[in-house]
């Protein structure tokens, strides 16, 4: 039964393998989006290597973006950072009120082309979600388990590390899951200013008026995506597993 549930991400994870170690492999099922004599597989460039590089960019920003989301929450649900609360929300609101674009827009002047500004936007863009998460995770510890630690002489420390840290562990986990899609379709827009992303491919389609490279950039973003995803669900089910136990 468990086996049958898996099986679209199964063949997901095949096809997508497949088709970066050969392309080639899958030139019929683009051969009818393409004009006569045009190219139907990506040429300008190797899809696993840019693929890795999509991943790896995605998966930097968000590191980044977890390690400062988590420990501004931490430090606003501290009585002693509670004041700080604002100010917090006001510095991870900033992905989300200026459009990736125009982080771009501003980055490239004082950062040059390449991948420094796409780092920018998607580590601003993925605070929010990560941040919320925790935050909330951290304030609906219930409040029997803690006042029980502190009357078996817990000191804060302790309630933090032993309590709290691994009972948020899954809600935090569920904004990462969150900041790491959207990263995924926003690192796409890296390519405009000449970073290494899956979006190259989907520029080049749009500059040769080329269907099939459009349909291919996307295919490999949306597969990325929905494998994270899935990946990301199964590490936070088990922790609200253990958490239940």
């Amino acid at each position: 039964m468990s086996l049958l549930r898996f099986a679209p991400r199964i063949i997901l994870l095949i096809l997508l393998v497949g088709f970066l170690a050969s392309p080639e492999s899958f030139d019929f099922a683009f051969r009818p989006l393409v004009q006569t004599n045009a190219p139907t597989i990506y040429n300008q460039g190797d899809l696993a290597a840019l693929t890795l590089l999509h991943v790896r960019m995605v998966f930097i920003a968000t590191l980044f973006a977890t390690v400062i989301a988590v420990a501004l929450a931490i430090l606003v649900t501290r009585p002693f950072g509670a004041e700080f609360l604002p100010l917090a929300r006001t510095v991870v609101n900033i992905g989300q009120t200026f459009p990736p674009v125009a982080v771009l827009a501003l980055a490239v002047p004082a950062m040059g082309f390449g991948n420094g500004p796409t780092l920018v936007a998607l580590f601003l863009y993925a605070l929010l979600p990560i941040f919320e998460n925790t935050m909330t995770a951290l304030t609906t510890v219930p409040q029997n388990i803690t006042d029980a630690a502190k009357g078996n002489g817990m000191t804060p420390l302790q309630i933090f590390r032993q309590i709290e840290l691994p009972l948020s562990l899954p809600m935090i986990v569920g904004g990462i899951k969150i900041s790491t899609v959207i990263g995924f379709g926003t690192a796409t827009i890296g390519s405009t200013v000449a970073a290494k992303t899956l979006g190259e491919v989907i520029i080049a389609g749009l500059q040769s008026n080329n269907l099939a490279f459009i349909l291919q950039g996307a295919l490999l973003v949306a597969a990325l995506a929905i494998l994270v995803f899935d990946l990301l669900s199964m590490v936070e089910r088990s922790l609200t597993k253990w958490k239940a136990a």
